[in-house]
């Protein structure tokens, strides 16, 4: 078995390891033809069947740059990426097409689920809702925001892990 098949993750492993992490760098690519690398705190949503798992979908300020790269062109890479030492790197990158929705409820729902999951630290269970403080202040925000949905085409996947500290 070569190296790149022992270290691809699981479908289930990849699902797993994309609920556990909490930042993804979305790129994009600028009208200059550069890529455009932003972080975004993500959440996982139910996905149809066929797909290789439930989708990425995040919030941004629909005036950022990587909505008007998105809007000329409605792709994006994905990558999640986690581990300090290389025995421990391990990630998932995915090329995806991109759907912007603009629907208030929407946003609003999107945010406070991206707001509710970052709430508390990674090993703590996350409250069932915001607070109404919290939930004013997402329903605040969303007027100017968008929700992204990342439609997976390709995914490439590691988990360094696997080779046992083996080169």
């Amino acid at each position: 078995m070569n190296r790149r098949e022992q270290i691809k993750m699981s479908a289930a492993e990849v699902a797993t390891f994309l609920a556990e992490e909490r930042t993804v760098t979305c790129a994009t690519i600028g009208k200059e033809g550069w890529p455009h690398l932003m972080p975004l705190w993500y959440v996982l949503r139910g996905h149809s069947a066929g797909e290789p798992g439930p989708r990425i979908w995040s919030w941004t300020y629909g005036s950022s740059q990587k909505v008007r790269n998105i809007e000329r062109e409605p792709r994006a890479t994905l990558q999640v990426e986690a581990g300090e030492q290389y025995a421990e790197l391990r990630g998932v990158m995915l090329e995806c097409d991109v759907v912007v929705h603009r629907d208030i409820a929407e946003v609003v729902r999107l945010g406070a689920e991206i707001m509710t999951r970052n709430s508390v630290p990674r090993d703590e269970t996350p409250p069932t809702e915001l607070p109404a403080q919290a939930r004013d202040a997402v329903a605040a925000q969303a007027g100017k925001r968008v929700g992204l949905e990342f439609v997976e085409l390709r995914r490439v996947s590691w988990d360094h892990r696997k080779l046992g500290g083996v080169y």
